[in-house]
């Protein structure tokens, strides 16, 4: 108890047994994400991380997930619900949300792909680029710290950090 202005006030706390982290900004997203996939190494649920020859750390692949074997995945992947990754592929430190695309030989590093998006045949995505829903981006394209808001298409190079509306 304490004696706050003449009023009695008393304060509490919640103790947490497990981890939180706000995830409300793009790269704070990821490391959770990170922390997540750490998480299900060290639990009984580790049997649920994607295993292989192609897979470098903790990546967690949907069951109806339809990924290459000869793409490269990890460290610290989601692939999402219903997505596709084609061959040739590699995605670090990345989330694809249900149903997005990747072409075949595309990089993709310390991304968000949103829900339904195409990412073209040998594009290179990094520095925590984030896609809206439904985002197609075109071919041969370099992609530097871009946030795409939903339904647009990329057909040009992002060459520095921007927003796109």
């Amino acid at each position: 108890m304490n004696v706050f202005r003449g009023k009695r006030i008393s304060f509490h706390d919640h103790r947490q047994f497990r981890f939180w982290m706000d995830v409300g900004q793009p790269n704070d997203f990821l490391k959770g994400t990170n922390l997540y996939l750490n998480y299900l190494k060290q639990s009984d649920h580790s049997k649920e991380l994607a295993t292989g020859s192609n897979i470098h750390g903790n990546v967690l692949i949907h069951p109806t997930a339809s990924v290459s074997p000869t793409c490269v995945l990890g460290p610290s992947v989601v692939i999402g619900p219903e997505c596709i990754v084609e061959d040739g592929v590699r995605i670090r430190n990345s989330t694809l949300l249900q149903g997005s695309i990747i072409r075949s030989h595309s990089w993709l590093e310390t991304c968000i792909i949103g829900w339904r998006c195409t990412v073209g045949q040998w594009v290179r995505m990094e520095n925590v680029t984030v896609l809206g829903e439904d985002v197609i981006v075109s071919d041969e394209l370099f992609v530097n710290g871009a946030r795409v808001l939903p339904h647009k298409s990329i057909a040009q190079s992002v060459v520095e950090p921007q927003i796109i509306m």
